[in-house]
Protein backbone atom coordinates (compact mmCIF):
# COMPACT_ATOMS: atom_id res chain seq x y z
CA UNK A 1 0.00 0.00 0.00
CA UNK A 2 1.38 3.33 -0.99
CA UNK A 3 0.30 6.55 0.03
CA UNK A 4 -1.30 7.49 -3.26
CA UNK A 5 -3.91 4.53 -3.07
CA UNK A 6 -4.78 6.49 0.16
CA UNK A 7 -5.03 9.85 -1.53
CA UNK A 8 -6.62 8.27 -4.75
CA UNK A 9 -9.67 6.36 -2.20
CA UNK A 10 -10.36 9.86 -0.26
CA UNK A 11 -10.84 11.46 -3.68
CA UNK A 12 -13.24 8.81 -5.15
CA UNK A 13 -14.76 8.60 -1.41
CA UNK A 14 -15.35 12.71 -1.49
CA UNK A 15 -16.29 12.41 -4.84
CA UNK A 16 -18.35 9.55 -5.18
CA UNK A 17 -18.14 10.04 -8.53
CA UNK A 18 -14.79 8.42 -10.49
CA UNK A 19 -15.05 10.73 -13.37
CA UNK A 20 -15.19 13.94 -11.28
CA UNK A 21 -12.08 12.38 -9.07
CA UNK A 22 -9.72 11.55 -11.47
CA UNK A 23 -10.30 15.02 -12.92
CA UNK A 24 -9.41 16.26 -9.51
CA UNK A 25 -6.64 14.06 -9.82
CA UNK A 26 -5.03 15.03 -13.13
CA UNK A 27 -5.18 11.03 -14.34
CA UNK A 28 -7.51 9.15 -16.23
CA UNK A 29 -10.53 6.71 -15.00
CA UNK A 30 -8.84 3.47 -16.17
CA UNK A 31 -5.70 4.23 -14.28
CA UNK A 32 -7.56 5.42 -11.26
CA UNK A 33 -9.99 2.16 -11.03
CA UNK A 34 -7.22 0.19 -11.00
CA UNK A 35 -5.84 1.57 -8.60
CA UNK A 36 -8.87 1.55 -6.11
CA UNK A 37 -9.03 -2.41 -6.96
CA UNK A 38 -5.63 -2.51 -6.04
CA UNK A 39 -6.15 -1.33 -2.64
CA UNK A 40 -9.56 -3.42 -2.27
CA UNK A 41 -7.00 -6.14 -2.77
CA UNK A 42 -4.66 -5.18 -0.93
CA UNK A 43 -7.04 -4.77 2.59
CA UNK A 44 -9.08 -7.47 1.47
CA UNK A 45 -12.29 -5.35 1.95
CA UNK A 46 -14.99 -3.92 -0.84
CA UNK A 47 -14.52 -0.19 -0.32
CA UNK A 48 -17.48 0.81 -2.61
CA UNK A 49 -20.11 -0.79 -3.91
CA UNK A 50 -20.37 0.98 -7.89
CA UNK A 51 -22.63 0.73 -10.61
CA UNK A 52 -23.37 2.54 -13.57
CA UNK A 53 -25.67 5.21 -11.88
CA UNK A 54 -24.04 5.40 -8.52
CA UNK A 55 -20.86 5.19 -6.27
CA UNK A 56 -21.36 4.81 -2.81
CA UNK A 57 -19.28 3.96 0.03
CA UNK A 58 -19.83 0.54 1.98
CA UNK A 59 -19.79 0.17 5.51
CA UNK A 60 -15.99 -1.05 5.53
CA UNK A 61 -15.11 2.32 3.29
CA UNK A 62 -16.94 4.85 5.75
CA UNK A 63 -14.65 3.51 8.45
CA UNK A 64 -11.71 3.47 6.58
CA UNK A 65 -12.45 6.82 4.79
CA UNK A 66 -12.60 8.28 8.75
CA UNK A 67 -10.11 7.02 10.06
CA UNK A 68 -7.43 7.37 7.02
CA UNK A 69 -8.67 11.03 6.91
CA UNK A 70 -7.02 11.67 10.57
CA UNK A 71 -4.07 9.66 9.60
CA UNK A 72 -3.35 11.99 6.39
CA UNK A 73 -4.19 15.09 8.05
CA UNK A 74 -1.38 14.07 11.00
CA UNK A 75 0.86 13.17 8.07
CA UNK A 76 0.76 16.55 6.41
CA UNK A 77 0.82 18.00 9.96
CA UNK A 78 4.20 15.89 10.79
CA UNK A 79 5.66 16.30 7.23
CA UNK A 80 5.45 20.43 7.34
CA UNK A 81 6.35 20.48 10.76
CA UNK A 82 9.58 18.87 10.39
CA UNK A 83 10.58 21.01 7.22
CA UNK A 84 10.24 24.03 9.03
CA UNK A 85 12.54 22.83 11.79
CA UNK A 86 14.84 21.32 9.25
CA UNK A 87 14.66 24.70 7.59
CA UNK A 88 14.59 27.18 10.81
CA UNK A 89 11.18 28.32 9.51
CA UNK A 90 9.38 27.13 12.29
CA UNK A 91 9.37 25.29 15.16
CA UNK A 92 8.73 24.65 18.79
CA UNK A 93 10.82 23.64 21.50
CA UNK A 94 10.19 22.62 25.10
CA UNK A 95 11.65 23.24 28.11
CA UNK A 96 10.64 21.82 31.71
CA UNK A 97 12.28 22.73 34.70
CA UNK A 98 11.51 22.90 38.25
CA UNK A 99 11.60 26.37 40.41
CA UNK A 100 14.87 25.23 42.87
CA UNK A 101 16.73 25.24 39.36
CA UNK A 102 15.77 28.00 37.65
CA UNK A 103 18.79 30.43 36.96
CA UNK A 104 20.36 33.21 34.91
CA UNK A 105 21.69 30.02 32.93
CA UNK A 106 18.44 28.89 31.60
CA UNK A 107 17.61 32.12 30.94
CA UNK A 108 21.36 32.12 28.57
CA UNK A 109 20.33 29.05 27.26
CA UNK A 110 17.28 30.73 25.78
CA UNK A 111 19.29 33.06 24.27
CA UNK A 112 21.83 30.92 23.05
CA UNK A 113 19.17 28.81 21.21
CA UNK A 114 17.36 32.13 20.16
CA UNK A 115 20.64 33.03 18.08
CA UNK A 116 21.43 29.29 17.06
CA UNK A 117 17.80 28.88 15.77
CA UNK A 118 16.24 32.48 15.56
CA UNK A 119 12.68 31.18 14.35
CA UNK A 120 12.64 28.47 16.75
CA UNK A 121 9.00 28.99 19.30
CA UNK A 122 10.88 28.50 22.88
CA UNK A 123 8.43 27.51 25.28
CA UNK A 124 9.32 27.48 29.57
CA UNK A 125 7.33 25.25 31.44
CA UNK A 126 7.31 25.14 35.68
CA UNK A 127 6.50 21.36 36.63
CA UNK A 128 7.33 19.63 39.45
CA UNK A 129 9.68 16.31 38.69
CA UNK A 130 7.24 13.52 38.62
CA UNK A 131 5.08 15.24 35.79
CA UNK A 132 8.33 16.46 34.01
CA UNK A 133 8.98 12.87 33.44
CA UNK A 134 5.14 11.82 32.51
CA UNK A 135 5.58 14.58 30.14
CA UNK A 136 8.75 13.19 28.85
CA UNK A 137 7.74 9.85 28.67
CA UNK A 138 4.69 11.07 26.54
CA UNK A 139 7.03 13.40 24.39
CA UNK A 140 5.70 16.80 25.48
CA UNK A 141 8.59 18.28 26.29
CA UNK A 142 12.07 18.26 24.26
CA UNK A 143 14.49 18.62 27.47
CA UNK A 144 13.76 18.50 31.21
CA UNK A 145 15.75 20.13 34.09
CA UNK A 146 15.07 17.24 37.22
CA UNK A 147 15.95 16.33 40.74
CA UNK A 148 17.38 12.65 40.74
CA UNK A 149 16.27 10.34 41.11
CA UNK A 150 14.58 9.33 38.05
CA UNK A 151 13.32 6.24 36.69
CA UNK A 152 12.11 5.46 33.57
CA UNK A 153 13.13 3.40 30.17
CA UNK A 154 11.54 5.56 27.94
CA UNK A 155 14.40 8.57 29.06
CA UNK A 156 18.09 9.23 28.90
CA UNK A 157 19.59 11.67 31.46
CA UNK A 158 23.05 12.78 32.51
CA UNK A 159 24.29 15.07 35.39
CA UNK A 160 24.27 18.48 35.43
CA UNK A 161 25.86 19.68 38.30
CA UNK A 162 25.82 18.45 42.23
CA UNK A 163 23.83 20.37 44.36
CA UNK A 164 24.10 21.15 48.61
CA UNK A 165 21.97 22.20 50.74
CA UNK A 166 22.08 25.38 52.66
CA UNK A 167 19.94 26.70 55.63
CA UNK A 168 18.08 29.77 54.96
CA UNK A 169 16.84 32.54 57.07
CA UNK A 170 16.54 36.14 57.98
CA UNK A 171 19.33 37.18 59.43
CA UNK A 172 17.21 40.03 61.59
CA UNK A 173 15.47 37.10 62.99
CA UNK A 174 17.60 34.62 63.56
CA UNK A 175 21.22 33.94 64.96
CA UNK A 176 23.00 31.05 63.31
CA UNK A 177 26.54 30.70 62.59
CA UNK A 178 27.39 27.33 61.83
CA UNK A 179 25.88 23.89 60.98
CA UNK A 180 26.13 22.82 64.31
CA UNK A 181 23.57 25.12 65.31
CA UNK A 182 21.07 23.44 63.32
CA UNK A 183 20.22 21.00 66.31
CA UNK A 184 18.75 24.08 68.67
CA UNK A 185 16.06 24.68 65.50
CA UNK A 186 13.60 22.25 66.36
CA UNK A 187 11.31 24.76 67.89
CA UNK A 188 11.95 27.22 65.19
CA UNK A 189 8.88 27.84 62.30
CA UNK A 190 9.99 25.98 59.01
CA UNK A 191 8.93 26.85 55.07
CA UNK A 192 9.16 23.31 52.96
CA UNK A 193 8.05 22.41 49.33
CA UNK A 194 4.30 21.10 49.81
CA UNK A 195 5.22 16.76 50.25
CA UNK A 196 2.09 15.88 47.57
CA UNK A 197 3.92 18.12 44.80
CA UNK A 198 8.03 17.83 45.43
CA UNK A 199 7.50 14.42 47.66
CA UNK A 200 11.09 13.38 47.22
CA UNK A 201 12.86 16.61 47.90
CA UNK A 202 10.50 16.81 50.68
CA UNK A 203 11.60 13.60 52.39
CA UNK A 204 15.12 14.50 51.58
CA UNK A 205 14.68 17.98 53.60
CA UNK A 206 13.02 16.00 56.81
CA UNK A 207 15.44 13.64 56.62
CA UNK A 208 18.73 16.55 57.34
CA UNK A 209 16.81 17.44 59.73
CA UNK A 210 16.82 14.38 61.44
CA UNK A 211 20.28 13.71 60.81
CA UNK A 212 20.79 16.96 63.00
CA UNK A 213 18.35 15.13 65.84
CA UNK A 214 14.97 17.32 65.13
CA UNK A 215 11.86 17.14 63.17
CA UNK A 216 11.07 19.95 61.51
CA UNK A 217 8.22 22.08 62.65
CA UNK A 218 6.77 23.02 59.10
CA UNK A 219 4.04 25.69 59.43
CA UNK A 220 4.20 26.75 55.78
CA UNK A 221 4.32 25.09 52.34
CA UNK A 222 4.40 26.08 48.94
CA UNK A 223 4.69 24.44 45.48
CA UNK A 224 7.40 27.60 44.29
CA UNK A 225 10.65 28.21 45.24
CA UNK A 226 10.87 32.13 45.50
CA UNK A 227 7.36 32.07 47.05
CA UNK A 228 9.83 30.15 49.70
CA UNK A 229 12.62 32.88 50.19
CA UNK A 230 9.94 35.26 50.24
CA UNK A 231 8.25 33.84 53.35
CA UNK A 232 11.90 33.34 54.86
CA UNK A 233 12.62 37.16 53.52
CA UNK A 234 9.55 38.16 55.58
CA UNK A 235 10.47 36.72 58.89
CA UNK A 236 8.09 34.12 58.85
CA UNK A 237 10.68 31.00 58.60
CA UNK A 238 13.80 29.19 58.21
CA UNK A 239 14.33 26.67 55.27
CA UNK A 240 16.51 24.74 54.07
CA UNK A 241 17.23 25.09 50.25
CA UNK A 242 19.35 24.13 47.33
CA UNK A 243 22.62 25.87 47.47
CA UNK A 244 22.65 27.04 43.63
CA UNK A 245 19.65 29.47 45.14
CA UNK A 246 21.93 31.73 46.93
CA UNK A 247 23.43 33.34 43.40
CA UNK A 248 20.14 34.28 41.76
CA UNK A 249 18.43 35.65 46.01
CA UNK A 250 21.12 37.95 46.90
CA UNK A 251 18.92 39.91 49.63
CA UNK A 252 20.96 42.35 52.09
CA UNK A 253 18.20 39.94 54.81
CA UNK A 254 19.07 36.56 53.82
CA UNK A 255 21.96 34.65 54.92
CA UNK A 256 22.54 31.20 53.39
CA UNK A 257 24.40 28.62 55.58
CA UNK A 258 25.90 25.66 53.49
CA UNK A 259 25.50 22.73 55.29
CA UNK A 260 28.34 20.87 53.30
CA UNK A 261 29.05 18.18 50.63
CA UNK A 262 27.35 15.49 53.19
CA UNK A 263 24.17 16.52 51.42
CA UNK A 264 23.43 16.96 47.68
CA UNK A 265 21.00 16.84 44.86
CA UNK A 266 21.92 15.45 41.18
CA UNK A 267 20.15 18.26 39.20
CA UNK A 268 19.93 16.06 35.67
CA UNK A 269 19.10 16.98 31.83
CA UNK A 270 16.61 14.66 30.68
CA UNK A 271 15.50 14.13 27.22
CA UNK A 272 13.03 11.61 25.45
CA UNK A 273 15.40 8.32 25.05
CA UNK A 274 14.65 7.56 21.20
CA UNK A 275 14.08 10.84 19.65
CA UNK A 276 17.27 12.25 18.89
CA UNK A 277 17.37 15.83 17.97
CA UNK A 278 20.17 18.48 16.60
CA UNK A 279 18.13 21.42 18.91
CA UNK A 280 18.40 19.10 22.21
CA UNK A 281 22.04 18.39 21.78
CA UNK A 282 22.76 22.25 21.78
CA UNK A 283 21.49 22.77 24.36
CA UNK A 284 22.94 20.09 26.13
CA UNK A 285 26.70 21.26 25.15
CA UNK A 286 25.60 24.66 26.02
CA UNK A 287 24.77 23.90 29.76
CA UNK A 288 27.68 21.51 30.17
CA UNK A 289 30.33 23.65 29.24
Amino acid sequence: MELRHLRYFLAVANELNFTKASEKLFISQPPLSRQIKELENEIGAKLFDRNTKKVVLTDAGKFFKEEISCQLQNLESIVLKTRKISENVSGEYRIGYISSTFSDTIAKLVQFLTKKYPYLNIKLYEVSTTKQILALEQSKLDLAIVRAPLISTKITSELWFKDSYSLVFNNTKVSIENANDLMNLKDEVFVFFNKEYASIFYNSLIEICSQYGFTPNIVHESNNINSILQLVRNGLGISIVPSSLKNNHMYPELSFLDLGSKFSSDVLLARPKKEESQITNSAVSFLLA
